[in-house]
């Protein structure tokens, strides 16, 4: 089995860009303050996420500037989506709320000396994300800064760019791909979003009794010394999986295991390969997290137009020596018995957990974190100029303990997946070795850069 290298040096842009200006909603809005769910403004979802999309020219478009059609849409998407405009205050026990005071979101205009092709034949991460998003100063805190700021910029081509980062604590992923949906729709010519949003954060707020019914390992608060992560000693790679590999790891469960879906397997494997990478004592215990839309785990299903957070991050836990040593049946039947326990009585716990213990942390004692960012819309946002070349995560989220599942289409038109890791450089040989090994059950191309 070949193991390629691929160039991951982000393109050097010389970009052109305009002073921030602040974008309001194009009409009067409601003037409230709006608390946030409890779900919204737990601990761990206090940080700024970054998105970006990719478009090409289209002739159909000619003399039309998407700077200003972004824009004008923009406007208009915030009397729907009012919120967004507003700031964040704090309310006693740290409660988040909104002050829907119609401030606005920041927007950027630039110009790259660059055509869509400088990004290579297949546009993914890493890109140059200090040129294609101006990080404002003073905006990445919580209270009394804009919620979502979008930098649109040009490419000689003819082509564009739009690069955005919201607060995760209103909107998650799907949501802020909604919000990004009807900015779509509006620049196309609709009037009203084809699905209206949904404020509607009361049906995921606590109530009494605040009893905690599940154990939430995901949020266990442990002191901690990781003897196995020197953070200044680690080394990146991108894995990527398409559907040559994806086969390959199938090919390792046993044929009586029937429902098992891509991300599922995926994170069975690199967990263990992780694990037996990380030498780790066999008796200690160890975490899998990842999160779950439990958007229809309610009765009756949250509205389709909720886009506040709506999602568990449910922790399966077990033995080191178990993972490396068992089956991937085994390691299987965890993720999927883990995942059917998110109900509505599960989200209610953690509701309850969050007022009830002060909003904790999620867990960092061994814990390894797989999010699956392929299907949160992205792909679909159309401005007029079509479906983007790309559209999805900004950067290639690679983080000590995380690792983003991250989709493009390759020069063939096949789906790949990215998976970006990070590990000690003697770890990451072994974690090679046993994704190599798993992958290796017939002849087949394995990619990592």
């Amino acid at each position: 089995m070949a193991l390629m290298a691929q160039d991951t040096t982000p393109l050097v842009l010389n970009i052109t860009r305009g002073e921030p200006e602040i974008v309001c909603p194009a009409e009067p809005t409601p003037r409230e303050l709006k608390p946030l769910s409890d779900i919204d403004d737990q601990e761990g979802l206090r940080f700024q996420m970054p998105g970006i999309m990719f478009y090409r020219a289209d002739p159909s478009m000619e003399g039309k500037d998407p700077v200003k059609v972004v824009k004008d849409a923009l406007a208009n998407a915030l009397v729907f989506f009012y919120p967004y405009a507003g700031r964040l205050v704090e309310g006693p026990k740290r409660k988040l709320i909104v002050d829907c005071n119609g401030e606005g979101v920041p927007f950027i205009e630039a110009e790259a000396d660059a055509t869509l092709e400088d990004f290579g034949d297949e546009i993914h991460p890493p890109f140059p994300l200090e040129d294609l998003f101006y990080d404002i100063p003073g905006t990445d805190g919580m209270l009394g800064t804009p919620l979502f700021i979008v930098q649109v910029t040009r490419l000689r081509c003819g082509g564009f760019i739009v690069a955005i980062r919201g607060n995760h604590v209103i909107a998650d992923g799907t949501g802020v791909m909604q919000l990004m949906n009807v900015v779509g729709e509006l620049a196309r010519g609709f009037t009203t979003p084809s699905v209206p949003p949904v404020w509607d954060r009361e049906r995921l707020t606590a109530k009494e009794p605040t009893n905690v019914t599940f154990p939430h390992p995901e949020y266990d608060q442990h002191e901690e010394i990781d003897h196995h992560h020197d953070q200044a000693n680690l080394v990146q790679q991108s894995f990527l999986f398409g559907p040559t590999e994806l086969a390959a790891l199938r090919h390792n469960v046993p044929p009586h295991i029937k429902q098992f879906s891509s991300f599922d397997i995926l994170s069975a494997s690199l967990w263990r390969c992780r694990t037996i990478a990380l030498g780790l004592d066999p008796e200690e215990e160890i975490r899998l997290l990842f999160a779950v839309n439990a958007r229809n785990k309610f009765n009756p299903p949250l509205a389709k137009g909720y886009y506040g957070n709506a999602c568990a991050f449910p922790a399966v836990c077990a033995r080191a020596g178990d993972i490396c040593n068992n089956d991937m049946a085994y390691i299987l039947d965890l993720i999927r018995s883990t995942k059917k326990e998110v109900n509505e009585e599960y989200m209610r716990s953690i509701m309850n957990l969050m007022v009830t213990n002060d909003r904790p942390e999620f867990s960092v004692r061994q814990t390894y974190v797989v999010s699956d960012l392929r299907h949160l819309g992205f792909a679909d946002v159309n401005f007029g100029w079509g479906k983007p070349v790309y559209g999805g995560p900004a950067s290639n989220g690679s983080v000590p303990d995380a690792s983003f599942f991250i989709t493009f289409k390759n020069k063939k038109g096949d789906n790949i997946i990215m998976v970006p890791i990070s590990l000690p450089p003697t770890a990451m040989d072994v974690f090679v070795k046993e994704l190599r090994g798993m992958i290796d059950i017939y002849p087949s191309t394995f990619n990592h850069f």
